[in-house]
């Protein structure tokens, strides 16, 4: 049965910490191994990248695989030719498929038609392999998920993985934005029956003091994402007061780290004192996505 990795969801939390575990030993180790040799990787790629598009490609072929990068004007998915076509093609011909999209019902028919392994590498709904890196950061400096994980900002794709992670691993989560910038109220739906189980606190606010308060780790991201570029004007305005800087962090943990999924908007989101404090972990989750996107292939082609 083929294992897919659209959502954070779809590991349970006991495999999550496994694979965090395994990525923290393939860090130490530099680890090179052939567990891909003969195997092909789609890379698809609706939108531009550094980090998703390099990590992915670097794991691929320090486990001995070879990735194919599939650029926007390559494919023109589902304009060129339906996804499901797409799917049922490079089902045919690769291993797995790594797809950065821009609508979320893209990954689920590229899963629904593909007999493959889909991995989500971003989506307007959720960023998990992001995700799983910051966590994997919060366990390298932490040595536990039961941290409170503030997020101040905007209610994305971003946010969205990190609200339903830390209500799987029983961290604390706490989401500051301004007014109109709700999170989808399925994904608090899910996080807070989540959150039921693991013992995880779940705040959502528009007071991003209240959010800060206490937190171990303050995380935060662009206000104005790829594909919302028309909107930069208005969304500055109304994200004004939600900076992370070093007033804010004046209310969290004296030992209170610093996170970023970056691309970084300096002078916007966050300030270019933070950015720069040895407070900031923002590289070092950059370098985690390497780690855990290796041990997610170990994992999903293991055997």
């Amino acid at each position: 049965m083929k294992m897919d990795y659209l959502s954070v969801t779809d590991l349970t939390a006991e495999l999550t910490k496994k694979l965090i575990i395994k990525a923290i030993d393939l860090k130490k180790q530099n680890y090179r191994g052939n567990e891909l040799k003969g195997k092909t990787v789609a890379l698809i790629f609706e939108k531009p990248s550094l980090r998703t598009r390099t990590t992915f490609e670097v794991a691929i072929f320090h486990l001995g695989g070879y990735p194919i990068y599939l650029a926007p004007g390559d494919i023109k998915l589902g304009v060129r030719e339906p996804v499901k076509d797409v799917a049922r093609n490079l089902d045919k011909w690769v291993d797995a498929i790594v797809a950065r999209v821009f609508d979320h019902r893209t990954l689920l028919e590229l899963s629904e038609y593909a007999r493959i392994p889909v991995i989500n590498a971003l989506s307007d709904l959720e960023h998990p392999c992001q995700a799983l890196a910051d966590f994997m950061t919060i366990y390298e400096i932490a040595g536990t998920f039961d941290v409170k994980l503030s997020f101040i900002g905007d209610s994305n794709n971003v946010a969205n993985s990190l609200m339903l992670l830390s209500a799987m691993m029983g961290t604390d989560f706490s989401l500051a934005h301004p007014p109109g910038y709700e999170p989808d109220s399925l994904v608090v739906e899910k996080a807070l029956d989540l959150a039921a189980e693991s013992g995880s606190v779940i705040t959502i606010t528009t007071d991003p003091v209240e959010a800060a308060k206490h937190a171990d780790f303050v995380y935060t991201d662009v206000w104005t994402s790829m594909g919302q570029e028309s909107e930069r004007e208005k969304r500055v305005r109304d994200f004004q007061g939600y900076q992370v800087n070093s007033e804010l962090l004046e209310y969290a943990s004296k030992d209170v780290r610093v996170m970023h999924c970056l691309p970084a908007h300096r002078g916007e989101e966050i300030t270019e004192e933070v950015m720069e404090s040895e407070r900031s972990v923002v590289f070092q989750q950059a370098e985690n996505r390497l780690h855990t996107e290796k041990s997610l292939f170990l994992e999903i082609f293991k055997g």
